[in-house]
């Protein structure tokens, strides 16, 4: 009779079924049993390896959890749903469930994420390519299906996280295309026509992002000291259902068949017809009687340093005035209509601009000020770093005017002109180059013609001569 094993020693033996098992005990389960893992083999040797990488994996912390693991779909919902939630700003989870539900799903969703390989990624990302998606966009997913996993990697759920182990398509950084001054001038003359005027003078002329410029409140600003203080940002922010069950809710707007070729109902959609509904479909909260969180609402800008008060330009200081007071024209013009949101740039009703149509009066103007079409970060933030640098302002303070926390990113919202570089090799060229008269003397008006010169290094000797004095030292 075999001597009994101690308690947590792993045991191998031969079974009736012609296999060779293994049982290594790695802890406890959250009810407090034993976690004993099994694995088998045809031969002794290959178990014996196999129970000899569970215990390394159990000695080294590396042993995933007991139970099974879940799909990538399951571990996406958990993760967005209560883990990514409680630290990204809203519309940045917003995008994170977007490119889950529309991307990251309908590609690995149903793999295990103990056993996704670098391959299904690859694959992915290959077939977002050839769908026509950006290569800036299948990175974006990369990172956040990265960042999924090495969560569910720090948690042991998984023995490494394979997204670490997949190259993502390079992509090349926009180039900034902002306004020249005279661009600049021309633009502005052009939103002189609209009562949007100074929205516009904040916009190219301070370098405030979109949501800082509508969301801009009069507490917030300061006409005395003459400084601006963008605490806050206007933003659309995705409705969610307020209802105990979203699927039912939205039952009226599901649609489960795409629309026919000659779609006629979405004809007006930019983006195109929109996907078929999933079978479990969650959307459609904006129809629901209880949604919350959504629509145009005021949220903090993303970082700390993006909340620092900003010098306004004492030039811009009597317009401002004049537009508070048409703003009080429009107040008692509108009565009892009137919404109250203390916004520096309302609607005739007293509601904040909407982003949408703030973007597409930003294209009307460039087509009325006779300007290519460009990107509304560059008419803006790109256009007031440009002109900054232009007028000898040091890097330190533009980052400090626009607010970056480093200054490798401003250094990036400022491009070169061609102009200022002719300009500054000009100036080299004087600083080094010594003067014409120096260098070709005129007699005449001509320049002299120098004829061959003879070099006094080379030795008058024969090549025997050479050899001899050499046989002679010899």
């Amino acid at each position: 009779m075999s001597p009994r094993k101690p308690n947590n020693e792993s045991s191998i033996y031969f079974g009736a079924d012609g296999w060779w098992h293994g049982r290594v005990t790695m802890g406890v389960k959250n009810d407090g049993s034993p976690d004993r893992r099994h694995r088998r083999a045809k031969t002794e040797p290959e178990i014996k390896r196999k129970v000899k990488e569970l215990e390394q994996q159990r000695d080294q912390g590396r042993a995933t959890k007991a139970g099974r693991a879940p799909t990538v779909a399951t571990w996406m919902e958990t993760y967005l749903t209560d883990i990514a939630s409680l630290k990204l700003k809203p519309r940045s989870l917003d995008d994170y469930w977007s490119k889950t539900r529309n991307d990251i799903i309908p590609g690995v969703g149903q793999h295990r994420i103990d056993k996704l390989q670098p391959e299904h990624l690859e694959r992915m990302y290959r077939a977002m390519l050839d769908a026509g998606h950006a290569p800036s966009h299948v990175l974006k997913v990369h990172r956040i299906l990265s960042r999924a996993l090495k969560i569910a990697h720090r948690r042991r759920m998984i023995s490494e996280n394979v997204a670490t182990l997949v190259d993502p398509p390079t992509v090349d950084e926009t180039e900034a295309n902002p306004f020249t001054q005279e661009e600049c001038k021309a633009f502005l003359e052009a939103a002189a026509k609209r009562p949007t005027f100074m929205r516009w003078i904040v916009g190219v002329g301070m370098g405030f992002r979109q949501g800082e410029t509508l969301g801009l409140r009069w507490p917030y600003v300061d006409l005395a000291v003459e400084l601006f203080h963008p605490k806050w940002q206007l933003q659309r922010l995705t409705w969610r259902h307020g209802c105990d069950n979203p699927h039912i809710c939205g039952a009226r707007l599901h649609r489960f068949t795409a629309c026919p070729p000659n779609c006629t109902t979405h004809k007006g959609y930019k983006r195109g017809c929109p996907k078929p509904c999933t079978k479990t479909c969650t959307k459609h909260a904006s129809a629901c009687p209880q949604r919350k969180e959504g629509g145009l609402v005021f949220t903090r800008p993303k970082t700390k340093k993006s909340q620092n008060p900003v010098p306004i330009p004492p030039a811009f200081i009597p317009y401002l005035h004049d537009h508070k007071a048409r703003q009080e024209e429009m107040r008692a013009a509108a009565a009892e209509l009137w919404e109250e949101h203390k916004v520096v740039f309302a609607r005739p009703d007293g509601r904040p601009l909407d982003p949408r149509q703030d973007y597409e009066e930003f294209k009307e103007l460039l087509a009325e000020a006779g300007i290519d079409d460009r990107r509304l970060y560059d008419g803006s933030r790109h256009t007031a770093g440009t002109i900054l640098n232009e007028l000898g302002v040091d890097m330190p303070t533009i980052m400090e005017i626009l607010r970056h926390t480093q200054i490798s990113q401003t250094r990036r919202y400022v491009k070169g002109r061609s102009h200022l570089s002719k300009d500054a090799m000009r100036r080299m060229g004087e600083t080094f180059m010594p003067p014409m008269s120096v260098i070709l003397p005129r007699m005449g008006g001509n320049p002299v013609e120098s004829g061959p010169t003879e070099t006094r290094t080379e030795t008058p000797d024969t090549r025997a001569a050479r050899s001899r004095r050499r046989r002679r030292i010899r």
